[in-house]
């Protein structure tokens, strides 16, 4: 196991890495698969009907998926009495009004969804959300009583700057300011480098697993769990599930390929 370097001069170190081991036993590995602007009733419906029937019964890892909103009943009513269950790609940080366009907490909660993606880089990106409305946004998911997956990861850039771990800090930051660190206990956060998602490039285990210690340790005694997404596929997925403090993952364009997708998750059972 690789010792992040600024963990290396800890006094207890020996201590720290027991604690590690000890609470990552008990943190149930989670799978999300978010399908962003992709499917149709026809495409959905064969996914759907390719990964139920490939699932293995024995299967412990909880597993979820994000449709596009328009196919929220026809997901519901697909997933049935299946382990699968499903999440939002994003939630207005509004309770109601005349926001158009926007969907909010209690829409969400109103069509069975637990998750609820919040921050995630083509978000930041695409629509210029803010660490600050990324933080507002944690807040409304869990006003409405659902799970909030936090998104936080750095540039290529950033990365080869030597900038990663404190872009990272600033954005995790901002949600600690907001709610607290205790409202970590409710929530999940998925590293996701942005130099690596879509890009076929993927963080090694051991790149990943330090970025992953160095949240933990942010949250301090909070152990929330801690997903690692950009382009993890079933190749490299074992290796990155056997890092102590990687939980399981997200998934973008794995998630649309159901003997990928399952493979997956069995690679985190």
């Amino acid at each position: 196991m690789l010792i992040p370097t600024w963990l290396s001069s800890a006094p207890a170190l020996g201590e720290v890495l027991l604690l590690i081991k000890a609470t990552n036993t008990k943190r149930k590995k989670l799978v999300i698969g978010n399908w962003k602007m992709h499917g149709d009733r026809q495409f959905n419906a064969t996914l759907l009907s390719d990964i139920l029937t490939r699932w293995n019964s024995e299967n412990q890892v909880e597993t979820v998926i994000c449709p596009p909103y328009p196919y929220f009943q026809q997901v519901i009513e697909l997933i049935g009495a299946s382990p699968l269950v499903m999440g939002a790609q994003t939630i207005s940080e509004h309770d109601s009004g005349a926001f158009t366009g926007e969907i909010s907490g209690q829409m969400l909660s109103d069509w069975q969804c637990r998750y609820v993606i919040v921050g995630h880089n083509e978000r930041r990106r695409m629509q210029h959300e803010s660490d600050a409305d990324v933080a507002l946004k944690f807040l409304a998911v869990q006003r409405a009583g659902l799970i909030p997956v936090l998104c936080i990861g750095e540039s290529l850039e950033q990365r080869e700057s030597g900038n990663a771990l404190e872009v990272i800090g600033a954005q995790l930051g901002h949600v600690i300011n907001a709610a607290g660190i205790a409202a970590f206990e409710n929530a999940v956060v998925a590293y996701e480098p942005v130099w690596a998602v879509g890009t076929g490039k993927t963080a090694t285990p051991e790149q990943a697993q330090e970025v992953h210690a160095f949240i933990r340790s942010r949250l301090g005694s909070v152990s929330p769990r801690i997903l690692y997404g950009g382009s993890v596929k079933a190749h490299n997925a074992a290796q990155l599930f056997q890092m102590p403090d990687i939980d399981g993952a997200l998934l973008g364009g794995a998630s649309l390929v159901a003997e990928e997708f399952v493979a997956i998750c069995n690679a985190a059972n």
